[in-house]
């Protein structure tokens, strides 16, 4: 089966997109690097270096130090696909990403977002 095209995307080409869609709802860079570091395990000097290295998101996924184990907890669609339906783990935790930055859009707040 052949890769979906966002697994050999520049993670750093993506991630101003996420900032970006935080930032035009008020939201921070802040809050969305402490959204991307709960999930990954990253901590912010880790997540600059991946972003530095330019890695694809499939390349940033496999090297996280700790997927949060909470991360089981986010549900709900994405591109109308539910994410706990998602079959392909690479493919699930970016939807993973995608559901809390929305989430970070819509209003919610990070004890919500971070399942606490």
């Amino acid at each position: 089966m052949e890769k979906h095209r966002i697994f050999s995307m520049s993670f750093a080409k993506i991630y101003p997109m996420y900032v970006a869609k935080a930032e035009k709802k008020g939201r921070t860079k802040t809050e969305v690097d402490e959204i991307i570091c709960w999930l990954f395990g990253y901590s912010q000097h880790e997540l600059e270096i991946q972003l530095d290295r330019e890695i694809d998101f499939e390349t940033f996924i496999e090297e996280s130090p700790c997927l949060n184990p909470n991360r089981d907890l986010i549900k709900g669609v994405v591109c109308g696909v539910r994410v706990e339906e998602i079959e392909d783990p690479t493919m699930r935790e970016i939807r993973h990403l995608d559901k809390l930055i929305d989430e970070l859009a819509k209003g919610k707040t990070m004890e919500k977002i971070l399942r606490h």
